[in-house]
C-alpha cells in the first residue's frame, strides 16, 4: 500500500510545472541579477533605450518588427482617444465598448479580404476563447464528428501548450511533430478510423523556431476532415499584402474553410491585443456570446484601440510595403555578416538566435554585448535544450545599418570564441 501511495504521489506531482522547475537552472535569474536581462527602460529614441542605470543601449529585444509603435499617427490617435474617452471604459464589449473596436474589426476584415475578425485583449485570450468553442462541436460553420482529437505541434507556442487541460475537456490531446509528416498522416488516419475530428495547432512563424508550411498542412487536414489552427502572432504585419502576415500569404490569400488564424496586434502591428480570423459569413455574435475572455473580460484600453485603428489604416496603405522592405533589408544584412549560421538564418523570419553550448558561454556573450552597448535576450531551458543558451536577437525596420553592423561584429567575436 505504501508503494502504491508513493507512486500515486509521484504521478500527481509529475506535471509540466514541476518538471519545468526541476529542469530549470538559475541561469536566467543570474542573468537578471547581473543586469543582462529584465531591463528597466526610462526613455527611448528609435532603437536606443535609456536604462534605469543611466546607460544608453541599442536593443534587439522588442518584437515590434516594423517600429510602428512610435509612428506619429498611432501616437496622435492614442492621445486624441485619451482626451475624448479616457484610459478605459472598464466594461465587457457586450455591455459597452469604444467605437474604435468596431472600426478596427472592419479594417482587419478588409486586410483579410472579407473574412470575419474578432478582436481580443491578447492572442493568448483568443486561444482561450476560441478553442473550447471549436472543440465543443457547436461552433457554427465548423462542425466536428462525435469527438475531437487535439494535435499540438511540439513547436507550438506555450500559450497553446498550457491549455492542454482545458482542451482535454473536449477531446483527447496528443503532442505531434509536424516535421515527421508520415507519423502525422498515421495519426490523422487513426482519427478518421475512430470517428474523431483532428484539430492541429501550430505556429506560423515560431518565436524560437522556423516557418511551417501552413498551406500544405491545411490541405492535409482538409483531406482528413480536420481543422488547422494557426498562431501567427510573430508573422502578422511583417509580410503579405497589407501586412496580412505569413500564414495568410502562405495560404495564397484565401482562408480555407478548415483553417483558423490567430494573430497579434502587440508585435509588428504596433498596437496591443490579439484577434481571430474566421471564414467569411461566420456569425461572430456566437463567439462574442460564448468566449469567456469576451464575456467576462474587458476590452483593450481606449488609447491603444485608437492606435490599433491608425495602425490598420497604415497597413491598408502603401507605407506598409516600405516598412517590410526595410525590415528584410536589415535581416539580410545581419545574415550576410554573421559568419556562423544562426537559428532562422536565411528564413523570412525577423528573429535570429546565436546558440551556445553552455549556459556560461551564453551569459558571457550576453555580458560582452551589454558592455558594448547592445542588449539582446539570453534564453535558457525550457526555451532551448537543457544546459545550453541562446542569444535571441529581434531585428526591426527601425534599426539603422550601423546598429545591424555593430550586432554582427559582436556576434562574430562571441561565436568565434566558442569555437577557438
Amino acid at each position: 500500500m505504501k508503494n502504491m501511495d508513493a507512486r500515486l504521489e509521484a504521478a500527481t506531482n509529475d506535471n509540466w510545472m514541476t518538471i519545468r522547475q526541476q529542469r530549470t537552472s538559475g541561469a536566467l535569474g543570474s542573468a537578471s541579477d547581473d543586469g543582462l536581462t529584465s531591463f528597466e527602460v526610462v526613455s527611448r529614441e528609435g532603437k536606443e533605450v535609456e536604462l534605469s542605470d543611466g546607460s544608453i543601449c541599442t536593443e534587439f529585444i522588442s518584437c515590434s518588427y516594423l517600429g510602428l509603435e512610435r509612428h506619429p499617427k498611432l501616437v496622435m490617435a492614442a492621445q486624441s482617444a485619451l482626451e475624448r474617452i479616457g484610459i478605459h471604459l472598464s466594461a465587457s464589449r457586450s455591455a459597452m465598448s469604444p467605437v474604435y473596436l468596431r472600426q478596427l474589426e472592419q479594417l482587419l476584415s478588409e486586410i483579410y479580404l472579407g473574412a470575419d475578425v474578432t478582436v481580443f485583449t491578447s492572442t493568448s485570450n483568443a486561444h482561450l476563447g476560441l478553442l473550447p468553442l471549436l472543440g465543443s462541436g457547436t461552433m457554427e460553420g465548423y462542425p466536428t464528428k462525435r469527438s475531437v482529437m487535439w494535435l499540438i505541434d511540439r513547436t507550438a507556442h506555450a500559450s497553446m501548450q498550457v491549455l492542454r487541460g482545458v482542451m482535454s475537456q473536449f477531446g483527447a490531446v496528443k503532442r505531434v511533430d509536424t516535421q515527421d509528416i508520415d507519423a502525422l498522416r498515421q495519426t490523422l488516419v487513426q482519427c478518421n478510423r475512430e470517428q474523431m475530428t483532428p484539430i492541429l495547432l501550430v505556429d506560423g512563424v515560431g518565436s524560437m523556431s522556423g516557418l511551417l508550411p501552413v498551406g500544405d498542412l491545411s490541405d492535409l487536414l482538409q483531406s482528413h476532415a480536420g481543422y488547422l489552427y494557426i498562431d501567427d502572432a510573430h508573422g502578422i504585419s511583417i509580410t503579405g499584402r497589407h501586412g496580412a502576415g505569413y500564414a495568410f500569404e502562405n495560404l495564397g490569400y484565401r482562408l480555407p474553410s478548415n483553417t483558423l488564424i490567430a494573430g497579434s496586434l502587440s508585435k509588428a502591428f504596433g498596437g496591443a491585443g490579439g484577434f481571430i480570423v474566421l471564414k467569411h459569413g461566420y456569425n461572430a455574435k456566437q463567439l462574442r456570446a460564448l468566449a469567456n475572455p469576451l464575456v467576462f473580460g474587458h476590452t483593450i484600453s481606449v488609447p491603444l484601440q485608437a492606435a490599433n485603428v491608425a495602425a490598420a489604416q497604415i497597413h491598408l496603405s502603401s507605407e506598409i510595403s516600405s516598412l517590410q522592405d526595410a525590415l528584410w533589408s536589415n535581416v539580410r544584412s545581419l545574415d550576410n555578416q554573421v559568419s556562423q549560421r544562426m537559428m532562422n538564418a536565411s528564413l523570412r523570419a525577423p528573429i535570429r538566435g546565436a546558440l551556445f553550448e553552455s549556459e556560461q558561454q551564453g551569459v558571457m556573450a550576453a555580458a560582452a554585448l551589454r558592455a558594448s552597448g547592445l542588449i539582446v535576450f539570453p534564453v535558457f531551458y525550457p526555451i532551448v535544450e537543457s544546459g545550453k543558451a541562446m542569444l535571441r536577437c529581434a531585428v526591426s525596420a527601425a534599426h539603422t545599418s550601423g546598429q545591424i553592423d555593430a550586432l554582427a561584429c559582436q556576434l562574430n567575436q562571441q561565436l568565434g570564441r566558442t569555437t577557438a
